[in-house]
């Protein structure tokens, strides 16, 4: 096992983590604003070909990291798909804790 690959690898799964994030907001909220379909489409199709890349490099543990993230961004294209039409909520976030 690489050092290399390993931080590789956590970084990856936290960008999923993350990316779960913003499905759960989307998933909450109802409603697509502020965010570009087209460029997260861009990061799957970049996550596809790491998912191509990392093997061919030995880097197993980045390979299981790109799925996550590759997954990850798939279902908030997903999500996004489904509640792009959605009228924005009436009542804006008051407090910063609620987001």
């Amino acid at each position: 096992m690489q050092v290399p690959d390993m931080i590789n690898a956590s970084f990856e799964l936290l960008a999923g983590v993350m990316i779960l994030n913003h499905c759960r907001v989307l998933l909450r909220d109802k409603s697509v604003a502020g965010v570009s379909i087209l460029s997260t489409f861009f990061f799957v199709v970049w996550g596809l070909w790491n998912l191509f890349y990392y093997p061919q490099l030995g880097q197993m543990l980045s390979f299981y990291g790109g799925i996550s993230i590759t997954v990850a961004n798939t279902l908030w294209i997903i999500l996004m798909f489904k509640y792009r039409r959605r009228p924005l909520p009436a009542e804006p976030c008051k407090n910063m804790l609620e987001i």
